[in-house]
């Protein structure tokens, strides 16, 4: 029985140990999540969980990376060995890394930045470099990562850099390029003004010792005119040597320009074109070049940071000709925004032709049109408050009591229920009647005759002027009874 168990042992180990799932002693492994930081690890573990989509390597001591040592990890996107002692790569240190993302090797020893580092990285979109003591970075370090948009070398030993590395096609995706607090001495301004707009704007380049120049000064003040980040959030951190005998002679040259006011703009500070067009038209776009065409091959970047080159984009909706000029068939409003021309004499010289402000707009409604509606609608509001006025604001509520009473003719009747005390005595004078001061009476005089079954009132002779002005405020229709006004007494 003891032989059997000690067999069974024997035979059970190896295949534990085996195991392809086992996590190293070292890490904290979750479904995809593997964590083996601040472990002191000289060396990278083996028998990784091939199921991790992250490894966290940082905090420890490693010196190098092996070649090939991610084939175990087919699935893996972010990879972080910051705060190591790595000097440098080994040429396939990356291969069998197809699908990393993201790779952050920052504070660690690393001295340059060379061409076979990162070329098997295919789908990298970010790359930590800052905090190393990197000096050069080759010119096609980057030129196999098509998809990449963040690059960070900030707090290095650069004193120059390949910008027009940059320039190609292939980087039109670039969004940051922080290059800030290292010592660039000196930066070539025709090359950064020839970079697509969106590279500019997250060009970082504060905390330099560039050496203080007209072009520099006006192409940070152009880039913070047009609301550029790497300016706009790091306004008062651009510096400039003014000497280079005087290691410490650097000043704030964007905060205190005064020093620059003689400065006069060149051509690449010339704002963009502004191209009013309306929607459906066609429109061509050309810069003025004398560059011959046969050597010379022309691109144009779309608002979308779109490199378009001859014969066009892939709907034909925007072509370019041999000419270098863009035309664009039918405007819409999708197609507003700068393009910018530049033409490729070799595979490493761009330079700006021009830039064009495209602005598509609907077309203005007639003028005629809206002025006639203008008036229709005032004219509309007019009569509403005419009618307002005449029903709310008349003296008479009575309104067909407040006609006119034609000249010459006895006043007509009112309602029997209408009677009106004058305040104004009578303006007949007799020599036999007595007039009473302020007093008047109001009567009705016998029935006289009845018409349609209505009692007629008979008027006294004496009513008092039809034309008085409160009379004037009695109206009534032909077969309403009247109140009349008499200061002759009844006589019985």
């Amino acid at each position: 029985l003891l032989l059997v168990l000690q067999l069974c042992t024997h035979s059970c180990a190896p295949r534990a140990a085996s195991l392809p799932h086992s996590c190293p002693a070292a890490c904290i492994c979750t479904s995809d999540l593997l964590s083996c930081s601040r472990q002191t690890l000289q060396h990278v573990p083996r028998a990784l969980p091939p199921t991790a989509t992250t490894l966290d390597l940082s905090h420890n001591a490693l010196t190098q990376l092996h070649d090939r040592w991610l084939a175990a990890l087919p699935h893996l996107e972010a990879l972080h060995i910051s705060h190591n002692q790595i000097k440098d790569l080994s040429p396939q240190a990356f291969h069998n890394a197809s699908y990393l993302r993201h790779l952050d090797m920052s504070s660690n020893h690393l001295h340059a930045v060379e061409m076979h580092y990162f070329d098997a990285l295919v789908s990298l979109e970010e790359l930590l470099l800052y905090n190393n003591h990197i000096t050069r970075v080759d010119e096609n370090a980057f030129t196999k990562l098509s998809g990449l948009r963040k690059v960070y070398l900030s707090w290095n030993n650069l004193t120059t850099f390949p910008f027009h590395s940059v320039q190609g096609l292939g980087n039109y995706r670039l969004r940051t390029l922080d290059l800030s607090s290292n010592s660039l001495s000196s930066i070539p301004v025709e090359e950064l003004a020839a970079l697509p707009e969106n590279i500019r704007n997250g060009l970082y380049l504060h905390n330099n010792p560039i050496r203080c120049s007209c072009p520099l000064y006006l192409m940070l003040q152009r880039w913070k005119q047009r609301g550029f980040s790497s300016v706009k959030d790091f306004f008062e951190e651009h510096t400039c040597k003014v000497s280079d005998n005087v290691p410490r002679s650097l000043i704030k040259f964007l905060k205190y320009s005064h020093m620059f006011e003689n400065c006069s703009a060149g051509p690449e500070d010339v704002h963009p074109v502004p191209f009013p067009v309306m929607v459906g038209q066609t429109l061509l776009l050309a810069c003025n070049t004398s560059l011959p065409a046969t050597a010379t091959t022309y691109v144009w970047i779309s608002p979308h940071h779109e490199p378009i080159k001859h014969p066009g984009n892939s709907n034909r909706s925007l072509e370019v000709y041999r000419n270098g000029s863009l035309k664009i068939a039918a405007a819409k409003p999708w197609h507003s925004g700068v393009y910018v021309g530049l033409a490729i004499n070799s595979p490493h010289n761009f330079s700006r032709l021009c830039e064009v402000n495209v602005t598509v707009h609907y077309p203005k409604p007639d003028a005629e049109t809206f002025s006639t509606g203008l008036t229709t609608l005032l004219g509309c509001i007019v009569s509403l408050l005419l009618v307002l006025m005449y029903l709310y604001l008349t003296p008479c509520r009575c309104l067909s009591c407040c006609k006119k009473p034609a000249p010459l003719s006895p006043p007509q009747e009112c309602s029997a229920q209408s009677s009106i005390l004058s305040a104004t005595p009578p303006t007949t004078d007799g020599s036999n009647r007595k007039v009473s001061a302020n007093k008047h009476v109001v009567f009705l005089e016998p029935v006289r005759e009845t018409q349609n079954g209505k009692i007629r009132l008979a008027l006294s002779e004496d009513f008092p002027d039809p034309k008085h002005p409160k009379v004037l405020q009695l109206k009534s229709d032909s077969e309403s009874i009247s109140s009349v006004f008499s200061d002759t007494p009844i006589v019985s």
